[in-house]
């Protein structure tokens, strides 16, 4: 019996190895798991429990849900570069351990003040640029450390695809358990899960053992500011990953718009409550995992570039017709297919990056992947809660939508030259 269950585990592993080789490495299958349930504590405080603490408990305001967002991601635009830039001379492990002390550490203080009911909007909007400067510093490191734990080349793709799995996995888990918590227990619980997420990702980083890579120091800020001059010269200077960034940026603007209105739809449009705005907020990564898993399977990258325009033109749609859309299980259903295109986007662009990039660049240029999509976001949350303001929220995201495809329609010119680095 042993020997029998011993070769079925062994077939097993080796259908999984073939299809998900980046599960090969333990380095992988380490970061993997330990990052899964950290981010979805992350995701459980970011996506859902901020949020409905603002619009129902703090200030039942659209505008100040919009300005919520704006400072939590602007910290995120200003450091980015920088972790770029620390991220190739640096230690990438090291600096995800400080950013996982320091998360745990806001996370608790937020855990400590609910819990005694001293929180208020100012003390939110305080730890929310704590929270915005640690994502500033642990989105590029965390990109690229991907490539470091696996020990094939080949595998690399394979490993940016499952990473994606794992981030939009940790979308779906956080804040379906988010809204399970605030609907039983309450929004404190929420950030103590949050907190005691943190310790698995720390013991995880520490168990593993990456080959040691050079170490450059940066002597001053001149030093700082020519490495990230290099990195932006050679963005601006690279057509396919420039004109990857550009259409990445507008995504950030106004394609995740509907992230930043969602207790608007869930509370106002819809007439739910704390469980419309769980299932809501889940129904996007569900999509998003589909897509993942897709992409996870999927060898090469020729192809992407068109999966990319498509994909833009398919997410402006959705979000027009979400907006559009009075019943909760319609929004669920266009939400599930807004995930899977955000998704099949935006990992897109980051395979074609990580493929085409020269290694010693590879920290900043991810550091402006990061700065493009996620840096952006700020300003979409802004755009996005001064139109629901003044215009309503059905009006605000037929804006958006129709930004995504006029989007998709400027890319789609610059399909020749990408494709042509692409065939190389």
């Amino acid at each position: 019996m042993k020997i029998w269950n011993g070769q079925v585990g062994d077939r097993i592993s080796k259908t999984l190895y073939h299809h998900l080789p980046a599960f090969r490495w333990r380095n992988f299958r380490l970061f993997f798991g330990g990052q899964l349930l950290s981010m979805s504590g992350t995701f459980m405080t970011q996506q859902l429990t901020i949020p409905w603490l603002v619009v129902y408990d703090l200030t039942k305001s659209a505008w100040l849900l919009g300005v919520a967002g704006f400072v939590q991601f602007l910290p995120t635009l200003l450091l980015i570069p920088f972790s770029g830039v620390l991220s190739d001379r640096w230690s990438r492990r090291d600096l995800l351990m400080v950013v996982q002390i320091l998360g745990i550490s806001v996370s608790l203080t937020l855990t400590i003040l609910t819990f005694q009911n001293w929180i208020t909007f100012p003390i939110l909007l305080v730890l929310s640029v704590l929270n915005g400067l640690l994502k500033g510093l642990d989105m590029p490191v965390r990109h690229t450390i991907v490539t470091e734990t696996v020990g094939d080349r080949a595998d690399w793709s394979n490993a940016i695809a499952l990473n994606s799995v794992m981030l939009s996995s940790s979308l779906v888990l956080g804040p379906a358990m988010g809204g399970i918590l605030i609907a039983t227990l309450g929004v404190k619980y929420c950030f103590l899960y949050d907190t005691l997420s943190y310790i698995p990702a720390i013991f995880t980083l520490l168990a593993m053992r990456l080959k040691v890579r050079p170490m450059l120091t940066l002597t001053n800020l001149s030093d700082t500011l020519q490495k990230l001059r290099e990195g932006f010269e050679y963005v601006s200077k690279f057509q396919p990953i420039k004109a990857i960034l550009l259409i990445l940026a507008l995504q950030g603007l106004v394609g995740m718009s509907h992230i930043a209105l969602m207790p608007i739809f869930a509370a106002k449009i819809l007439n739910g409550d704390a469980t419309t705005m769980a299932h809501l907020s889940t129904s996007a990564p569900i999509g998003s995992l589909f897509a993942c898993l897709y992409l996870s399977i999927r060898r090469g990258i020729a192809g992407l570039e068109r999966l990319i325009v498509v994909s833009q033109v398919l997410i402006g749609m959705s979000l027009i017709s979400f907006s559009l859309s009075r019943q909760v299980w319609l929004s669920i259903v266009i939400l599930v297919f807004t995930g899977c295109f955000t998704i099949l986007m935006i990992t897109s662009s980051n395979m074609i990056i990580q493929t085409l990039v020269a290694e010693d660049k590879r920290g900043r240029v991810m550091s402006f992947y990061a700065l493009a999509m996620v840096g952006m976001m700020p300003f979409g949350n802004l755009l996005a809660g001064t139109l629901a303001h003044n215009f309503g929220a059905t009006n605000a995201l037929i804006v958006c939508g129709s930004l995504s495809m006029l989007g998709a329609l400027w890319f789609s010119t610059q399909l020749p030259a990408v494709s042509r680095w692409i065939d190389r």
